[in-house]
């Protein structure tokens, strides 16, 4: 049941692109929930995730620094990486703090909802699942490789990614929150390693295919190597679809603006290109394109501009 009167925005992504959307976000007066993935297995997340038996704390920390309203230097502490230290080296302080409140409370959400209240988040963080799961991958040559780390590192091309153990059961509140959109945004973030994982997670994908929100995808700017070399938007988009079996998106957002050429060779040398947007393919795939200029460079690395995309995205929501 709806308590608030403001329209409700829910998210659905994980990685770095998350985040960044949900800076320019906060700023309007909407419900923002955004539901992240729990399938990292890498870095300072991945050796919590094994030593102690919680699901990853690094993409839920980055989201709720994002949502954070906060003294600049609280937020900065709770992001703080220690550099060396036995055992420390690699920990992000943010990460160590959500593993103990996940102690203290016994439960990861119950462990988020309060570091949600420690850092005055403005929206709601909900994790895909209340435990980990791990990422494995079919590839093109019929060889499986689990790990959401490893994936995009295997030199092959992915056929399909799926979700261990079988059972995995999402929040209730999720499937409500879900539900009650009134604007559900797919992305921006990694295609395989983080939107998929969450739209994976039973019920989760099953309800934002049958939810009567509209829903949009923000296609990424480039490509990426081990995970979406040489896809177009439509390849995309097809990808969501083969593994929803279902064709769930109203709405494709697509970068139009020029990439400088020194940027584009940096990209270049990781095997990324900026993603075509075919947009005949997108056309025959039923979805309305917008097509702006919604990138912003951060020391020569491409993100989407937070505040023009979150305008966007704002204008498309019932007044």
């Amino acid at each position: 049941m709806r308590t608030s009167k403001h329209p409700k925005i829910v998210i659905i992504g994980g990685g770095t692109g998350l985040p960044v959307l949900l800076r320019g976000l906060k700023q309007y007066p909407i419900d923002i929930t955004a539901i992240v993935t729990v399938a990292d297995d890498g870095g300072s997340s991945g050796r919590l995730r094994a030593e102690l038996d919680i699901p990853p704390p690094g993409d839920i920390r980055n989201v709720l620094a994002a949502l954070s309203d906060v003294e600049p230097l609280v937020e900065e502490l709770f992001q703080h990486r220690f550099q060396n230290g036995n055992g420390l080296s690699g920990h992000s302080l943010g990460n160590l703090i959500l593993a103990a409140m996940t102690s203290i409370t016994g439960d990861f959400v119950n462990a988020i909802r309060e570091m949600s209240k420690v850092l005055n988040v403005r929206g709601k963080v909900l994790p895909a699942a209340n435990r980990s799961v791990v990422l494995h991958a079919e590839m093109e040559d019929g060889t499986i490789v689990s790990g959401e780390s490893k994936i995009p590192y295997s030199g092959k091309k992915i056929k399909k990614v799926f979700l261990t153990p079988e059972h995995i059961e999402p929040l209730p509140e999720t499937i409500e929150e879900i539900r009650s959109a009134d604007l559900i945004v797919v992305g921006p973030g990694s295609l395989y390693t983080s939107i998929l994982p969450n739209l994976l997670v039973p019920k989760i994908g099953e309800e934002v295919c049958k939810a009567k929100a509209k829903k949009i995808y923000i296609c990424n700017v480039m490509t990426q190597a081990g995970e979406t070399l040489n896809y177009t938007a439509s390849d995309h988009v097809k990808a969501l679809y083969d593994h929803m079996k279902c064709s769930f998106l109203d709405i494709i957002l697509v970068n139009d603006g020029n990439i400088p050429e020194e940027i584009q060779k940096r990209y270049a040398e990781e095997l990324a290109e900026p993603v075509k947007y075919d947009i005949e393919n997108l056309k025959q795939l039923g979805l309305s394109i917008i097509c702006d200029s919604i990138i912003s460079y951060e020391d020569h690395v491409i993100r989407h501009d937070t505040q023009k995309v979150a305008a966007l995205l704002v204008s498309l929501l019932p007044c």
